[in-house]
């Protein structure tokens, strides 16, 4: 059974409810998209498609500076990392695993990898050692809640260390 809801003409290389599901990953990071089977590196693991817009959505990806393709029912549900386990292909449409990717485990892109300008930029939860803890599109400047937010765990985190070292 095929994930997109409209009739796909080459459903063999689109995604199937039997590799992959939607649910909700967490409080803190809402709905995702999980795997049911694993990947290997370099595999590519399915075709998306999706409306093409002109417009920055919630659910969109941008393909070029002026287009932007909305995939509410696949792709738009990829959680963010700043250690991704997944890469799109924007101009193929195609997902691949750039880590071995286990049965169960959530999918992950960068955002900044698609994305000039956010649909609205957010306090990062991914944990990765690498974490950039406030997360824009590629071209857009930090805006005054990040810088509020980072200001914040800064301090935050001197605090911890400083209680850490005494």
């Amino acid at each position: 059974m095929q994930i997109y809801p409209h009739t796909i003409d080459e459903p063999d290389e689109y995604p199937t409810r039997k590799d992959f599901f939607v649910s909700e990953a967490g409080e803190e990071k809402g709905f995702g998209l999980f795997t049911r089977r694993p990947f290997e590196k370099g595999e590519q693991m399915a075709r998306f498609t999706g409306e093409v817009l002109d417009e920055v959505k919630l659910h969109t990806l941008q393909i070029n500076p002026t287009k932007h393709l909305h995939d509410p029912y696949f792709v738009g549900y990829l959680l963010h990392s700043c250690a991704p386990n997944v890469l799109l292909d924007m101009e193929t449409l195609t997902m691949w695993a750039i880590k071995d990717i286990a049965s169960g485990e959530a999918l992950t892109m960068d955002y900044t990898s698609t994305e000039d300008i956010l649909y609205r930029q957010f306090p990062c939860a991914c944990q990765a050692e690498e974490c950039r803890q406030w997360i824009t599109g590629q071209v857009e400047a930090i805006n005054e809640e990040g810088h509020i937010y980072l200001k914040k765990f800064k301090a935050t985190t001197q605090n911890m260390q400083a209680s850490i070292h005494g």
